[in-house]
């Protein structure tokens, strides 16, 4: 089994700002639009957060990359192409293993930003886009489904949430910062995170001097217990009311 830790939404290049967390719920902005797109910030109610975000450069009239998609039956599609998509087939990702989302998020009273997990998709399928999009793919206008992004463009299925709340459990990044510093849990240690291979990244004091570029980090955690626990928690910790 594997888990993934994905990175999505706003943050410095991507958008300009961290995404909000307001009222204590955590709002993940999806990226602007680089390529088919009929979903504007506004059409999910996020053009004000994405102007903020942004500093004015975006705002409810302008299209984004609306994915990953929660779709209201509890399933998530995700759309990957291109490297990313390269190295989760080289890490042999498919149907059982599991996308944890994360992002770079702030409190809109306090501006910190740290990276937070807000989301999870269980694989049950992959779908590739090369002869065609499945129509329920279209009819939700799913970006990758509007048009080919890249030759190996594929679509993820399955089961799939969004954290309701900005819990303490869901934050990665350590109480003083930076972002990219991670509080690691117990089971995660050198080796067994994909991009995360140097000896300097792993840190003591159960600390992650985490990448800071790329999207899709591969932990392969085979038979264990323990991560598998640890992901339990984290889906529990998104579904909690």
């Amino acid at each position: 089994m594997r888990i993934i830790f994905s990175r999505k939404g706003f943050d410095s290049s991507a958008g300009g700002g961290p995404s909000p967390i307001v009222k204590g719920v955590p709002l993940s902005l999806p990226i602007p639009a680089g390529a088919a797109s009929k979903t504007t910030y506004g059409d999910l109610g996020l053009g004000d957060h994405a102007a903020r975000a942004s500093r004015g450069k975006l705002g409810a009239d302008d299209l984004c990359h609306h994915d990953p998609m929660f779709l209201s039956d509890g399933t998530c599609a995700f759309g990957q192409c291109g490297a990313a998509q390269t190295h989760l087939e080289r890490q042999s990702v498919g149907p059982g293993d599991v996308f944890v989302f994360f992002g770079l998020f702030a409190e809109e009273e306090t501006r910190e930003p740290h990276h937070r997990i807000f989301g999870y998709l269980k694989v049950e399928e992959m779908v590739p886009l090369v002869g065609g999009a499945p129509q329920e793919l279209v009819s939700i206008a799913h970006p990758h489904a509007l048009a080919m992004h890249h030759s190996n463009d594929v679509v993820w299925r399955g089961e799939g949430r969004v954290a309701g709340t900005a819990s303490k459990a869901l934050r990665l990044t350590v109480p003083e910062g930076p972002p990219s510093l991670w509080s690691r849990p117990e089971w995660l240690k050198r080796g067994g995170l994909s991009y995360h291979d140097r000896q300097e990244r792993w840190l003591r004091g159960g600390r992650l001097k985490s990448v800071a570029r790329g999207q899709e980090f591969v932990a392969d955690i085979g038979r264990r217990s323990a991560p598998r626990e640890w992901l339990e928690q984290v889906i529990q910790e998104i579904n909690r009311p």
